[in-house]
């Protein structure tokens, strides 16, 4: 089992900032990849970022070059720092991890875009 606690939601004015955090009880040098999705409501829940055991990452269209993906392995997180936010980026944002074929996710944050 791996428990993934999720940090960092809030409210923000559209073009600000937030910082996402996602603390796992494992090490992170045993998941193959950690990654944030998001889901707003009446909506399916899409991936956001992902960023692999070797450090690739991956965005979706609607984020590049506003967010960023990383982690910490000396502290088993990752981050999602969301820059330039807009409001079609209010959601509930959930940390993702795999781990031997086995996907764990958080509990999620909710982040909210007002114009």
């Amino acid at each position: 089992q791996v428990q993934l606690v999720e940090s960092g939601g809030g409210l923000v004015q559209a073009g600000g900032s937030l910082r996402l955090s996602c603390a796992a009880s494992t090490t992170i040098f045993s998941l193959s990849s950690m990654g944030w999705y998001r889901q707003a409501p009446g909506k399916q829940r899409e991936l956001v970022a992902t960023i692999t055991r070797s450090g690739n990452t991956n965005y979706a269209d609607f984020v590049k070059g506003r967010f960023t993906i990383s982690r910490d392995s000396s502290k088993n997180t990752v981050y999602l720092q969301m820059n330039s936010l807009k409001p079609e980026d209010t959601a509930v944002y959930y940390c993702n991890v795999l781990r031997i074929g086995r996907e764990y996710w958080g509990q999620g944050t909710q982040v909210t875009v007002s114009s």
